[in-house]
């Protein structure tokens, strides 16, 4: 697909709607800047993925456009550009150390062995007290049977881990340099301005709380799946992001 074929369509068409950018940006909530950025082709200051496509989305179902096709002549076009461009390289968060799975097994099997020997010196003294107290009465009587069942099911039960829950993977895109603000079950990751174009990855067990001054330049991917806006364009905007916001379809951009 030629340069600008994507675009000049994208505009045609809602120019012959007589719809103009700001009732696109008010209906989608999709930043004006973003809108003028397709329609002119300039994938720089765009994000990709889930994002861009979300955008196409939203914007063909607000002008009456088949979506499908919309997303087929976004990619080609689209495509075109990024097998030219150089990957930019993505900040990760770095991996605990590998020492620490280790060390964690380490401390269960010694605590199983201390239940184990524990157990045994415990039966053994049982044992002892009971003979002596035979030898004494000179009476001879049966020794009790071992009680092996209730120490292993204590060992079963040391040896059960609840699964734990799939964390929460958070992907934070900067269309324009804004503060940015972000919580991950508590704690502070992120407090910092964002250079444009920056694009950032964070991982929570519970929830994530973001806060952006301007909340159009932000864009949020949790789990893969996009996010609505933290807010309206040009204002600073709050979220709190957790797994039951999987389970609907954000607002204002669709899922893709």
């Amino acid at each position: 697909m030629a340069k600008g074929t994507f675009g000049q369509r994208l505009k045609r068409e809602r120019e012959l709607r007589e719809v103009k950018l700001d009732e696109v940006s008010t209906a989608t909530r999709i930043s004006p800047r973003f809108l003028e950025a397709l329609e002119n082709e300039n994938w720089e200051r765009l994000p990709g993925g889930v994002f861009g496509r979300g955008f196409v989305r939203s914007i063909a179902r607000y002008l009456g456009l088949n979506e499908e096709s919309l997303l087929a002549e976004y990619d080609l076009a689209r495509g075109e550009n990024l097998n030219q461009a150089s990957a930019k390289q993505e900040e990760r968060i770095p991996a605990p150390p590998r020492w620490i799975p280790v060390a964690a097994i380490l401390v269960i099997l010694l605590l199983l062995l201390g239940l184990l020997f524990g157990g045994l010196y415990g039966w053994r003294k049982y044992k002892a007290h009971k003979l002596a107290k035979q030898s004494a009465n000179s009476e001879p009587t049966s020794a009790a049977p071992p009680v092996a069942v209730p120490m292993q099911k204590q060992l079963a039960s040391n040896l059960e881990t609840s699964p734990a829950p799939a964390p929460l993977r958070l992907s934070v895109f900067v269309a324009s340099a804004t503060r940015v603000r972000i919580l991950a079950d508590g704690k502070v990751v992120l407090d910092a301005e964002l250079a444009s174009g920056e694009n950032r990855r964070f991982t929570a067990q519970d929830q994530f709380e973001v806060s952006a001054a301007d909340s159009s330049s932000v864009l949020l991917e949790l789990n893969g799946t996009m996010m609505a806006p933290l807010g309206t364009p040009g204002s600073s905007g709050k979220m709190v992001l957790s797994a039951k916001d999987l389970r609907q379809a954000p607002g204002g951009v669709s899922q893709p």
